[in-house]
């Protein structure tokens, strides 16, 4: 079933940044559970998750046996899937962190799979407390919306994609955000297409389009309605929630977006 961009707009998506942080938090044990249980490759890409609509989570790709961990944010549940069963699931916001760790690492060590507690990230991740997770209920289950919301438009716009090969949609757990990059077939030209949910630059979901590598002094043509270039340490076109959703059809104005970014990027790159 295709996302109602109309349920995006309350909660506001600037009041997301609390459930954002629980959710980056959370998807760590997903993380740590692939490093232990999967072959490590140099970009990290072993670590990636995808959306799974059935299951309405972000799920780790599969382990030995089928077995893969995900995140359901919508209502903050850990789920360790483990086929042909159902998938078995605990609340976050009923269980402590250390709760949630030993909880999972008994259904690991259970399918003859590693632990993830032992597992340290490559990089940091602020530490956040679940006790008040019920508080942010409203405001995960906006951000699930927008995950799935995020994954159906980068999925069709990889569909429709001419002049570059797009790699698979995915939540990058570093970033957390979900992503495709379009290799172009200039050499070493690339151009990333992803929806955040909301950052250190942007307190609330945006879409980016950034070429790579950034070219050197570009001229920076208009966007689509809701879009504006990005210069602050990345180069590339923004179109936040809050610009894109007053408009008519949003999630056909973000797709317009998607798409216009990406060709400027692309005639950018092309130009050198």
């Amino acid at each position: 079933m295709r996302s109602d961009w109309s349920t995006l707009k309350q909660p506001a998506p600037t009041a997301l940044v609390e459930a954002r942080k629980l959710a980056h938090h959370a998807i760590q044990w997903a993380t740590r559970a692939a490093r232990a249980n999967l072959p490590a490759v140099p970009d990290d890409s072993h670590t990636v998750l995808a959306w799974d609509p059935e299951q309405q989570a972000l799920v780790s790709q599969a382990f030995a046996g089928g077995v893969r961990v995900g995140l359901r944010i919508g209502s903050m549940e850990l789920l360790f899937i483990r086929p042909p069963k159902a998938a078995e699931i605990i609340s976050l916001q009923d269980a402590s962190a250390g709760g949630a760790g030993k909880w999972l690492d008994s259904r690991l060590e259970g399918a003859a799979l590693k632990p993830a507690r032992p597992v340290k990230l490559p990089y940091e991740v602020a530490a956040v407390s679940f006790s008040g997770a019920a508080k942010q209920s409203a405001a995960t289950r906006q951000l699930g919306r927008w995950f799935a919301a995020a994954a159906e438009v980068l999925e069709e716009f990889k569909a429709q994609v001419r002049g570059g090969q797009p790699s698979p949609v995915v939540c990058w757990p570093h970033h957390f955000d979900m992503a495709t990059v379009v290799s172009l077939t200039k050499p070493d030209t690339s151009v990333g297409i992803g929806i955040s949910p909301g950052d250190e630059y942007y307190a609330q979901p945006y879409a980016y389009v950034s070429p790579y590598p950034r070219p050197a002094a570009p001229r920076l043509p208009e966007l689509p309605p809701g879009g504006h270039w990005h210069t602050k340490d990345f180069l590339g076109a923004v179109a936040v929630a809050g610009d894109i959703l007053p408009l008519r059809d949003a999630r056909a104005a973000m797709l317009v977006f998607i798409r216009g970014a990406f060709d400027s990027s692309k005639e950018m790159l092309e130009r050198g």
